[in-house]
Order: C-alpha cells, then sequence, then structure tokens
C-alpha cells in the first residue's frame, strides 16, 4: 500500500484528499495546523491526519519523507519554501500552490535529487496552461493564446458579488501582483486590474475581465507573440478593488492607528473575509475559456476550450474547489502508477505537450464530470 500525504486541508486541499483517499489501495494523511478542520475531513473521508505549521519546515521534510507522493494545497506565500523542502527530502511532489516565484528555479535540485515535481496543477494555472500545451502541439506555431477565467457565486449579493472559493489571501494577490504578459513578443508589465473589458459567455451573459499575473511559465516555455491571461468577475467588481487598491486597503506597509502598529491588509482581511464566504447553499461556478490562434496546413486556426462548471449538487464539494483539485489528483495517479517520473520541474504546458498525459488528465476530468468542450474555427 503507497502513502500519500497532502499538504493543506482547506477548501481545494480537503476534495483532493477525498478524492486520492477513494483508492483502496492509498493511505492517505492530510496535514494542516486547523484541527478543527482535520476533525471535519477524519469524519467525510478515511483519511489520518497530522497537526503542523507549514512555516516550520523540519516538520514539513519530516512529514514528507514517510510518504511516498506529495499533493502541495498550502497558501501561495508559502508555496515556494515547502516546494523546496519536499524536493529537498526527494519526495515526488503535485503542487497547487498560487506562489509568486518561479517554481523552475527549482528545477537543478530537483534533477539533483532524482524527483519529479509538477507544479501549478489546478485549473488556472494548470489546466489552462495544459491546453495551451497541448494546442501548441497541433499547430505549427501559435500566434496568440488567451486565457480567461474565474471562480464566481451563481448568486450576486452586495457589496463585492463575489465569494472566495480559494484562499483569500491569494485573491488579493490578484488584484495586486502586476500583470505579465507578452505582446508582439515583448515581455510587459501592467498594474493589476487594469484594461477592463465585458466578455459574453452562453448560460452565464456579460462578465467583467481584467489583468492579472495568470501566464506564469507560460511566458517561458511557449514561443508566441502574444500571450495573456484575465481574471472573470460579475460586472461591477473591478471598480470596487481598484477602489480598495489605490486606497491602499491592501498595503503590507504598517500604519499608526490609534497608537497600535496595524498592516492596512490584515484589517481589510478581517473585514472582508466574512463577507466573501459562501452562505449555506450558496451554489458558485468556474468559467474559463482558452483561446489559441496559430497555423496549420497553410491556414489560421483557432482552437478554443470551454469550461463552465458547477457546485456539485451530489457531493456539494464546490466547483473551484473541485476543478484545481482533480487535475492535481489525476497526475498523482498517474505518477504513482509509474506513468510519469521525469526528474525535475514541471510546467502544466509540458505536460499537455505529451499526447497519453493529456488524455489522462482529461479522461480523469470527465470521469468527475469536469467537461470541457472543444471547438475548431477557419480564421483563413
Amino acid at each position: 500500500m503507497k502513502k500519500v500525504v497532502v499538504l493543506g486541508g482547506g477548501l481545494v486541499g480537503g476534495v483532493m484528499a477525498r478524492d486520492i483517499a477513494v483508492d483502496p489501495q492509498l493511505q492517505v494523511t492530510v496535514v494542516d495546523r486547523d484541527e478543527a478542520l482535520l476533525a471535519r475531513l477524519r469524519e467525510r473521508a478515511k483519511v489520518a491526519t497530522e497537526r503542523a505549521d507549514f512555516a516550520d519546515l523540519g516538520r514539513v521534510q519530516a512529514l514528507v519523507q514517510a510518504h511516498d507522493l506529495v499533493l502541495g494545497a498550502v497558501p501561495g506565500f508559502l508555496g515556494f519554501r515547502v516546494l523546496q523542502a519536499i524536493i529537498q527530502a526527494r519526495r515526488p511532489v503535485v503542487d497547487i500552490s498560487f506562489m509568486p516565484e518561479n517554481a523552475l528555479d527549482l528545477d537543478g535540485l530537483a534533477r539533483e535529487r532524482g524527483v519529479p515535481a509538477v507544479f501549478d496543477c489546478g485549473v488556472a494555472p494548470g489546466m489552462s496552461n495544459v491546453l495551451v500545451g497541448h494546442a501548441a502541439t497541433l499547430l505549427e506555431e501559435v500566434d496568440t493564446a488567451l486565457i480567461l477565467v474565474g471562480g464566481l457565486p451563481m448568486q450576486r449579493h452586495w457589496p463585492y458579488e463575489y465569494a472566495a472559493v480559494f484562499s483569500p489571501l491569494d485573491v488579493i494577490e490578484e488584484y495586486t501582483r502586476p500583470a505579465r504578459y507578452v505582446e508582439h513578443g515583448v515581455l510587459v508589465e501592467r498594474p493589476a486590474l487594469t484594461d477592463p473589458e465585458l466578455v459574453e459567455f452562453p448560460g452565464l451573459g456579460s462578465l467583467e475581465a481584467f489583468n492579472t499575473d495568470g501566464l506564469r511559465s507560460l511566458m517561458y516555455t511557449i514561443k508566441a507573440p502574444n500571450l495573456k491571461e484575465k481574471t472573470l468577475r460579475w460586472p461591477g467588481h473591478i471598480d470596487k478593488m481598484r477602489l480598495l487598491h489605490d486606497t491602499g486597503f491592501f498595503s503590507k506597509e504598517p500604519i499608526e492607528v490609534a497608537g497600535a502598529t496595524v498592516r492596512p491588509l490584515d484589517v481589510t482581511a478581517r473585514l472582508m473575509f466574512p463577507l466573501w464566504q459562501l452562505q449555506e447553499g450558496q451554489e458558485e461556478l468556474t468559467v474559463m475559456r482558452v483561446q489559441v490562434d496559430g497555423r496549420a496546413g497553410g491556414k489560421r486556426v483557432r482552437r478554443t476550450w470551454d469550461l463552465l462548471d458547477r457546485t456539485d449538487r451530489v457531493t456539494g464539494e464546490m466547483s473551484m474547489a473541485r476543478t484545481t483539485g482533480f487535475p492535481a489528483t489525476a497526475m498523482a495517479r498517474l505518477m504513482l502508477a509509474g506513468g510519469f517520473a521525469r526528474p525535475g520541474v514541471h510546467a502544466p504546458e509540458v505536460l499537455g505537450q505529451d499526447q497519453a498525459i493529456f488524455d489522462h488528465l482529461m479522461r480523469s476530468l470527465r470521469e468527475r464530470r469536469v467537461t470541457f468542450t472543444e471547438r475548431v474555427e477557419d480564421l483563413g
């Protein structure tokens, strides 16, 4: 019996743990510092639990060394250091942490330690990269890749018309981290929340798209003159976030208030996050479009994949957690079965360039009712 450890038992980590624990040939342990969260997981799935703080990297290494594979779902600000500790411990890992650092910087270490490490293996980044990488193998050259993605509550409620369906701190990172993308062959940087536009989606109507730093490794691995990712929200949300951003409510620089030193971000989080929680019975959705233009057979071709997924009414699992967690567990199963063991740090778009891995991922998602629809257009 092989042993799997899941680092982080939150919204996404919990779904990953329950999905991987279904396999009777696997022994699954979930690690988190929240004992109440771990207790709920023990009630819902056949998992063991360990309480630990991921800031204690020595403890992380000791925990993972007893397992055959690691699934990482820690907050982004801890992601790089935790991933590095796992690789140093010589453990294969599939990770979804939204880390600000470049995970490819750990490639040399992973090769030296002889372990495979797949990062950003969620929905976006994750399947968005996989689809762009796959499209690149079907086209003679790629001209443009555009990714539009968002997780949204199905019902809109004032004031934010939003609910955080993954780490709220990582959501705020989308509103503060400068957006990098490729335009006319040049890597450019613009502030987050810029270039808003309305985009129509069948079954949803108009959504608002704005620049975010979501291309990640695609900036370095896909040769194309134009690459961009935008986040989707219900119309009106951007203006509220820009107001908070420009006023300084997302700042991490301490300020003096009534004789106390506080970070504006901490106050904002304390006040805002309760308003971003999904209410009992409230459903949410994940919407994504990956559009890749290029040339094939002497013609310009557009390949588009659309995803519209909703809260699972049978299991109650949230869509964003499912669409993010299931690609990671699918890749974990492949690695445990010996289907991928190449040492090094691997971006998801590289996986998409392997037909067998691509087919495995898409099949695994379909089996869990996460379905992409594909269309091909001749652009002349």
